[in-house]
């Protein structure tokens, strides 16, 4: 019997994917190329379901003979590997973003001396669509939690965006920017204790409490599905740390990050060397164990925000805590630097890197801001932060438009600087 093989996603089970395979099975034993969670991540949203869960349905729909992993977002590698004597796709592909992948495709089933099978798509399905729907309707505190370890876990490297409002969540949510190398989007958000008491016009002082954040937070959580890392600054005492990590864990968060300094808080950007006190590496190591007993699930990070460089300690004293940190449980490692050259950060990545190669390890390159992802990806970054500048974008746009209003004594001039409000409306879910 011919091998027809058919590549698909699996997330979302509609009336298309049960034709298709009908018709493959008309022509031969269906193989089913099923995306792997990072091939669909370069083009597409993660998908709702697990590789595994995804695997298990699939194998279970009638017709489908075998299901195998598809580890790129071309079928091409797969076709080589497992020569089928034909491949079956909707004819939806003959143009659009998949057109040079039908090329490609056609090429390679040429040189195996295979087929091409095209069939009419589905009228009435529309799979994007119907993922579109599905994240209208949102997510739960579950999912929104387990999703950042899952990206971790297959993409290169995340890059996380600092969000103070719903508004600013809702763009972080739908931006997204196609480029030759797949789509590139915002992985999920920074919930900045900075940004957070800016916004109300207060200074940036730990003794706000985490429920007052949590208000602020609510807005961000109920228009949006990305995975949130909240800024736990200290993190307070370790009994107080343990009902932040309770409280975050039960509203969906997926990490929070706690940094080792001590004393009245000051921005680390601010200040010369050794302005901030580090905490003694056993009080912090005891906080971090004291968080990881608390949390109920094994998907919420805690993280662990290194303060040496920035206090004028060497690069090996951050290695040395980084390492105690990991021991404690920390599932993470934030580096934090205020040197524009970037040197110091480099060498901790590659120093780290020799003895931790899986440890997830964040960067905020606020100050070193000349290096891209990809060179930061090759020092050895997972994570990459953006932490403040959403909130240092809206404050200069508000300025201008308040100036321009002042100097005219009237609107008009200021309509080029705003938004239509038709289009805030259609950004916002259910505000048409």
């Amino acid at each position: 019997m011919k091998t027809i093989y058919l590549g698909m996603r699996g997330d979302i089970i509609h009336p298309g994917i049960i034709n298709i395979i009908r018709e493959a099975e008309k022509h031969g034993s269906v193989l089913v190329g099923l995306l792997t969670d990072s091939a669909i991540a370069t083009h597409k949203r993660l998908p709702y379901l697990t590789y595994e869960q995804r695997k298990e349905v699939i194998e279970n729909i009638k017709g489908v003979s075998r299901v195998v992993p598809q580890e790129e977002w071309s079928y091409v590698p797969n076709l080589r590997k497992y020569q089928p004597e034909a491949i079956i796709h909707g004819d939806d592909w003959k143009s659009g973003l998949l057109s040079k992948e039908r090329d490609a495709v056609f090429a390679v089933m040429q040189e195996l001396g295979g087929e091409v099978i095209e069939i009419p798509y589905t009228k009435g399905v529309d799979s994007s669509a119907l993922y579109e729907a599905m994240r209208a309707i949102g997510t739960t505190p579950d999912i929104r939690l387990k999703t950042l370890r899952r990206l971790i876990a297959i993409k290169p490297v995340l890059r996380i965006m600092e969000a103070h409002s719903g508004l600013s969540g809702l763009i972080i949510e739908n931006l997204e920017i196609q480029k030759e190398d797949g789509l590139h989007r915002f992985d999920g958000m920074w919930s900045s204790s900075l940004t957070d008491s800016t916004s109300k016009g207060k200074p940036d002082i730990e003794a706000v409490d985490l429920t007052t954040r949590l208000q602020d937070l609510t807005n961000i959580l109920e228009c949006t599905t990305k995975p949130i890392i909240f800024d736990g600054d200290t993190g307070g005492k370790p009994e107080h740390f343990v009902f932040t990590v309770r409280t975050l864990e039960r509203n969906g968060v997926s990490a929070v990050i706690i940094e080792d300094k001590i004393g009245l808080k000051k921005n680390s950007l601010f200040g010369t060397a050794v302005t901030q006190e580090l905490s003694p590496i056993p009080d912090f190591c005891e906080k971090l164990s004291a968080g990881k007993r608390a949390q109920v699930t094994r998907d919420f990070m805690i993280i662990a925000r290194l303060e040496s460089l920035i206090a004028g300690y060497p690069v090996s004293d951050a290695l040395e805590r980084a390492k105690a940190y990991i021991t404690a449980g920390a599932d993470g490692i934030m580096i934090h630097s205020k040197e524009k050259s970037g040197t110091d950060i480099k060498e901790f990545c590659e120093k780290f890197r020799v003895e931790y190669a899986q440890v997830p390890l964040v960067l905020v390159p606020t100050t070193y801001n000349q290096f891209t992802e990809k060179e930061l990806a090759r020092w050895g970054a997972s994570i990459i932060i953006y932490a403040n500048h959403m909130l240092r974008a809206s404050y200069p746009a508000m300025m201008h438009a308040a100036r321009t209003i002042l100097e005219n004594e009237r609107s008009l001039e200021a309509d080029k600087l705003c938004m239509p409000i038709k289009e805030i409306l259609e950004l916002i879910p259910g505000g048409k």
